[in-house]
């Protein structure tokens, strides 16, 4: 008896419903851009607001990106994540002050240099930190979220306490490297060299979280792991390791993005990482847990509303993410581009 060839389903077969419902969320951020030009209606300012919305999008995803694996794939509600941002500002920080006669040589090499060896270094103690965090505080509670919230908080303020005491309670002001002062003029509209540099590392992240989810086996072992663990520890491999994995990758790249948004406030304080956590838990929200790409447009548009809102309506910049997140899980509540783990 032979068996028929099954027929491979392909896109053209996917309903026309169904294929609407998932393009939808990758429109938002262009048609929002497009609204903002309408409202704002100078090209140059529109340009200005979008460059700098931009920025501070791909600073959240960075930051968002760890956070979304940790609780898409652990399902670990981890509030010490803010702390991993703040200390890896201050570490970074204290790379480039020690640094600073390569900071401020008027030498474009040596001032990526010197941004690099502190990412590379609050990377590393943040990882180390992640490490130590979700071994200490953070295995115990696995599957309770309550006890999650409130051990991880604890662990907030411990943390927040200690960079206080190495390195002071006061906020710390400081300049970026020399070459990446100032702004350049295109179109009519200032864009500031900084932000420019934030945007190509937001999407150089977003690109190798991409190629590592779907070109390599690691990448394969963890987005499976996110839609059945259960299956993937069936198969041999030792889910436990990969979330610690997970758990220290999200860590660092908290460091980074700890690193990324003070030089781009050019201030730190030990608080920061906390204040941040409210816009990050909003990204992973409307993004979908577990979701890289949903994460990334979740960034985009946040990032994006609050520089057009606080350019028409400054009052209402403060409840514009809010609303948004409102909005999206009214339409979504699941989010834009969630998992779907198995039952």
């Amino acid at each position: 008896m032979t068996i028929a060839p099954t027929h491979k389903p392909t896109f053209a077969d996917i309903p026309l419903s169904e294929r609407l419902a998932k393009a939808t969320p990758l429109l938002l951020v262009p048609v929002l851009v497009l609204v903002g030009l309408a409202a704002i209606g100078n090209p140059s300012s529109w340009l200005t607001l979008t460059v700098s919305g931009l920025a501070m999008g791909m600073m959240i995803f960075i930051i968002a990106s760890g956070l979304t694996l940790v609780f898409g794939l652990m399902d670990v509600i981890n509030f010490g994540h803010g702390a991993f941002i703040s200390v890896g500002a201050f570490v970074g920080i204290s790379v480039l002050l020690a640094l600073g006669g390569w900071a401020g040589a008027p030498s474009l090499l040596l001032n990526l240099l010197v941004v690099l060896l502190a990412v590379i270094a609050a990377m590393i103690v943040t990882g180390g930190l992640g490490w130590a965090f979700e071994k200490v505080i953070v295995r115990p509670v696995y599957g309770a979220h309550l006890k999650q919230i409130l051990v991880t908080v604890g662990g907030l303020i411990v943390i927040e306490q200690l960079i206080a005491v190495v390195w002071g309670p006061e906020e710390i002001f400081f300049s970026r490297p020399e070459t990446l002062k100032g702004a350049f003029t295109f179109w009519g509209a200032a864009l500031e060299k900084y932000r420019i540099l934030a945007v190509a590392v937001g999407l150089g992240l977003f690109v190798a979280m991409r190629l590592v989810f779907r070109r390599t086996k690691i990448g394969l072992i963890v987005r499976a792991g996110v839609e059945n663990g259960e299956m993937v520890e069936a198969l041999g491999y030792r889910l436990s390791r990969v979330f610690i994995g997970v758990f220290i990758a999200g860590s660092a790249l908290a460091g980074l993005g700890g690193v990324m948004w003070g030089l781009y406030q050019e201030v730190i304080t030990a608080s920061m990482g906390e204040e941040l956590m409210i816009l990050v838990f909003i990204v992973v929200i409307i993004g979908g847990l577990g979701s890289v790409e949903g994460a990334f447009i979740g960034a985009l548009l946040v990032g994006l509303l609050q520089n057009y809102v606080a350019f028409l309506e400054p009052k209402l910049a403060l409840v514009s993410n809010i609303a948004l997140m409102t909005a999206i899980l009214m339409w979504r509540p699941q989010g834009m581009l969630p998992v779907v783990k198995a039952k």
